[in-house]
């Protein structure tokens, strides 16, 4: 059996928060709804102490790298057109 994981890197702009408590609630709102609506794991793990920035980590798992790379493309649309934040740049690491 063939495992796939793949692990999403997204740079996003919080350009309206004026605190690390706004920034906070930008992204509890957007992590929570990728999370459950997407069935991965997601956090932030860059730029923990920037009020304007973040890099968000999404990791998925599965058996098929298509269904994999078509979630992925899926959360990556979602941030692009989150209202409350920019994303600045995305990669992909399969693993």
């Amino acid at each position: 059996m063939a495992t796939t994981l793949a692990l999403l890197h997204l740079d996003v702009q919080i350009y309206q928060a004026m605190s690390l408590k706004d920034k906070r609630r930008v992204l509890k709102s957007f992590k929570d709804r990728v999370a459950h609506r997407f069935n991965v794991s997601i956090a932030e793990v860059d730029g923990l102490d920037l009020h304007r920035s973040a890099t968000l980590a999404v990791a998925a798992v599965g058996n098929d790298r298509r269904r994999i790379e078509s979630i992925l493309q899926r959360i990556v649309n979602a941030a692009g057109a989150h209202r409350d934040m920019v994303l600045v740049d995305h990669d992909v690491e399969w693993l």
